[in-house]
């Protein structure tokens, strides 16, 4: 057998030589082997979704980090109010805007929160805004406390419920019939079982913002709470007993106190005087009870007629406490009743009405001493 028919040109001999032998093993070789293509298209493809893959992601990265959504320019027109929830993130609050006309895109305004300190300072709450603003712009008036539109009321120490309703009906969204068809389903409060559905002197005296949309009954509910938190706070079931009293009667020595005392350091010494009077047996003779039942503003005097009044709330007539407060009394009073001070006063009296100076006395006849000093010889005292 010749070297040409050995084989060996499988290895050694390739289509291009010139003079390359021929025979039946050079045309094997020039076969790829059969699963050759298969596996290049395969890989192809595979390489093509890989770049698809990488083109869509990175534009989906850039669009997030790097390209400029569509925004508005400057402070925007008109006004709208627009209600952030409790737990709000950046990309629902962005969608709240943009469904409100606020921003021109959600994505604007979501970009910068991912950057901007500002967001972090958001509260849930309404806001007043404009359309069409700016992402910059929404975001410096989402971060101003001033910009929120909850209506704000401010209820006095002492104040009783129709000054209370007067004061939300003139100050929120609210209005007056609403507040009063709440109160005259008292039982939806949450007013505590002693109060007996009456809800005067548990309406908390405070500053309430009040969102768009709250009810008559969510806000009262609000300043129920309040009290009750307020009570719970200064423990007032607990030290009403030391005292021998309930927490009802705190609340009503408290309210007195509200209309009685001016000055914060007489606060203690009236509720003294009141516990004097009521362990002598003594009526505790109390023009602020009687103006509660007769209406009666603008001073501190009643008439006789007024006194001569049955109701269990005139104390010149009944022994011993009024049957419930006279008003909303505030933190400073409650504590006053809670903690009275050390004296054996059996009067006191303003001697001065201006300051609020108030005169204390171990007996009548230094009542009317004093009584008489501060108005004149000829005042019936």
């Amino acid at each position: 057998m010749s070297e040409n028919d050995s084989g060996l040109d499988l290895i050694t001999g390739g289509p291009d030589e010139p003079g390359g032998p021929a025979g039946p093993g050079r045309r094997r070789a020039e076969r790829p082997p059969r699963n050759f293509w298969r596996r290049r298209i395969i890989a192809l493809v595979v390489v093509v979704l890989l770049i698809a893959a990488a083109v869509f992601v990175g534009g989906k990265v850039k669009d997030r980090f790097f390209s400029s959504a569509d925004d508005y320019t400057g402070q925007g027109t008109g006004s709208i109010v627009v209600t952030i929830p409790p737990g709000a993130d950046g990309q629902q609050m962005a969608n709240i805007l943009f469904k409100a006309g606020v921003v021109k895109s959600a994505d604007a305004f979501y970009q910068l929160a991912l950057t901007d300190k500002r967001f972090a300072t958001i509260q849930a709450g309404s806001f007043k805004l404009r359309k069409e603003m700016s992402a910059d712009w929404a975001m410096r008036e989402l971060s101003d406390r001033g910009n929120r539109a909850e209506g704000k009321v401010t209820i006095p120490e002492g104040s009783r419920v129709g000054e209370i309703v007067t004061a939300i009906a003139a100050n929120t969204d609210i209005k007056e019939d609403d507040l009063t068809a709440a109160l005259d389903k008292p039982e939806t409060l949450g007013l505590p079982d002693v109060a007996k559905l009456n809800p005067e002197g548990y309406l908390y005296p405070a500053t309430y913002e009040v969102a768009p949309g709250t009810t008559a009954t969510e806000l009262l509910q609000q300043m129920v709470n309040k009290t009750l938190a307020v009570a719970k706070s200064l423990d007032i079931g607990t030290r009403a007993k030391a005292l021998g009293l309930t927490g009802e009667q705190v609340l009503t020595v408290a309210s007195i106190l509200e209309f009685e005392g001016k000055l914060d350091e007489d606060y203690p010494k009236i509720a003294r005087v009141l516990y004097n009077r009521i362990a002598d047996g003594m009526p505790l003779q109390l023009d602020s009870t009687v103006s509660y039942v007769s209406g009666r503003e603008g001073d501190v005097w009643t008439t006789p007629e007024e006194r001569a009044n049955p109701s269990l709330y005139n104390t010149y007539q009944n022994p011993g406490l009024p049957p419930g407060p006279i008003g909303s009394p505030g933190e400073k009073t409650i504590e006053a009743a809670l903690n009275p001070a050390e004296g054996s006063w059996l009067y006191f009296l303003a001697t001065d009405l201006e300051t609020g100076e108030t005169t204390f006395s171990n007996t009548y006849a230094e009542h009317v001493k004093a009584c008489k000093a501060a108005f004149g010889a000829d005042t019936q005292c």
